[in-house]
C-alpha cells in the first residue's frame, strides 16, 4: 500500500491552538502532551511541518483580538480546514468537559476536543472559517478603528464635564484632534467603498436610514449577506429570538450572541427607519398597535431590515418599497 493510500485510510486528527501575543500552544485531540511554537512565520511553519503527515479533520483556533488572523490565513493557504471560535463559547465548552483551571496547555487540549465535536456536527453551517478578502479585511480595520476613536472621544467628553478648569484646554485639544481623525477616517471609508464596493454600497444606501457608515459596517462584518439563509443571517447578527423552554415551561425569547458591531449598526439604522422609512415605520407601528413592547418591536424591525438586505444582496435587485412593504 502506498504512503498516500495509507494516509487516506488513517483516522482524522483534530487540532486545538491557543494563541498569545508571542507564542502559540497546540494539541492533538486524544494526545495528552501539548506543543509550543512562536507566534510568527517560523512557528507557523513548525506547526505545519508537525501536521504534514496527518489527516486533519479540523483545526480550531480561539479568536484573540485579531492575533488569530495570521495563523488562520496561513493554514488556509496550505489547504487545512480551520474554525475560529468565540472565546466565551470555547471556555464554556472547556468547563463542560471538566477543564475548570485555565492555562494555555489546558485551553489547547480543550480546543482540540472542541474541534472533534464541531467536525461531527450534522449542520456544518458556520464551522469552517473563510478568510475575508483583502478589501473586506481593510474595511473591517477602518470601521473598527472608527469605533475606537468614537469611544475615545466619548471618554474625553465625559472627562470634560467633571474636570477642573485648568484641564479643559488639554481635553478640548484631544477632542479636536479626535474629530479630525474621525472625519479623515470616514473619508477613507467612503473612498474604499467607492473603489471596491460601489455597486453594493449604492444598492444598500438607497434604503432610507442606511448611511455610508452603516453600509460599510454591514459589508465589512457581514460579507456572507446574499449567500446564506435569513435564519442564519439573523443568528450571525444576533437579532434572532432564541427559545428558553424547558418541559412545559415556555420562557421569553431573547436575542443573544452574534456579531455585536452588526447588531449595533442595525439598531442605530432602525431608530431612524421607524421615523423616516415607510416600510419599516409601518411594520413598527403595526407591532406597537398589537401590544408589543418598543424594544421587541425595534428588534423585530432590525430582523426585517436584515432580511431585506440579505434578499437584495442575493438577487441584486434594488430597493423596492412596494415589494418590501408586503414582505412579512
Amino acid at each position: 500500500m502506498t504512503n498516500a493510500a495509507t494516509r487516506e485510510s488513517a483516522p482524522l486528527d483534530f487540532v486545538g491552538v491557543d494563541i498569545a501575543q508571542e507564542a502559540l500552544e497546540w494539541a492533538l485531540h486524544g494526545v495528552r502532551d501539548t506543543h509550543s511554537a512562536s507566534n510568527n512565520e517560523t512557528g507557523f511553519q513548525a506547526l505545519l511541518e508537525a501536521l504534514k503527515d496527518r489527516r486533519i479533520g479540523l483545526i480550531v483556533i480561539e479568536a484573540t483580538g485579531g492575533l488569530e488572523r495570521a495563523l488562520a490565513g496561513f493554514l488556509l493557504r496550505h489547504g487545512l480546514p480551520v474554525a475560529v471560535v468565540n472565546p466565551r463559547a470555547a471556555r464554556e465548552f472547556a468547563r463542560s468537559m471538566g477543564h475548570l483551571a485555565k492555562t494555555d496547555a489546558i485551553d489547547a487540549v480543550a480546543l482540540a476536543h472542541l474541534a472533534q465535536t464541531l467536525a461531527a456536527k450534522a449542520d456544518q453551517a458556520g464551522v469552517a472559517f473563510v478568510a475575508p478578502s483583502v478589501e473586506v479585511e481593510a474595511l473591517q480595520a477602518m470601521v473598527a478603528r472608527r469605533v475606537q476613536l468614537l469611544n475615545m472621544r466619548t471618554a474625553e467628553k465625559n472627562r470634560l464635564g467633571g474636570a477642573m478648569r485648568v484641564l479643559h484646554k488639554s481635553i478640548e485639544a484631544v477632542i479636536k484632534t479626535l474629530d479630525k481623525e474621525i472625519a479623515k477616517l470616514e473619508r477613507d471609508i467612503d473612498a474604499h467603498l467607492e473603489r471596491h464596493f460601489k455597486a453594493q454600497a449604492q444598492c444598500f444606501e438607497a434604503i432610507k436610514s442606511l448611511g455610508p457608515i452603516t453600509c460599510a459596517t454591514l459589508l465589512a462584518f457581514m460579507p456572507e449577506l446574499g449567500t446564506i439563509s435569513n435564519a442564519r443571517a439573523a443568528k450571525l447578527a444576533g437579532v434572532a429570538p432564541l427559545n428558553r423552554d424547558s418541559g412545559k415551561e415556555r420562557g421569553k425569547r431573547h436575542i443573544w450572541g452574534g456579531r455585536r458591531v452588526v447588531r449595533c449598526a442595525l439598531h442605530m439604522a432602525v431608530l431612524s427607519a421607524v421615523r423616516f422609512n415607510p416600510v419599516i415605520k409601518a411594520f413598527y407601528e403595526r407591532l406597537i398597535a398589537a401590544g408589543k413592547p418598543k424594544k421587541v418591536a425595534l428588534t423585530a424591525c432590525s430582523h426585517k431590515l436584515l432580511r431585506i438586505l440579505n434578499a437584495m444582496a442575493r438577487t441584486g435587485q434594488p430597493w423596492n418599497e412596494k415589494f418590501h412593504a408586503v414582505t412579512p
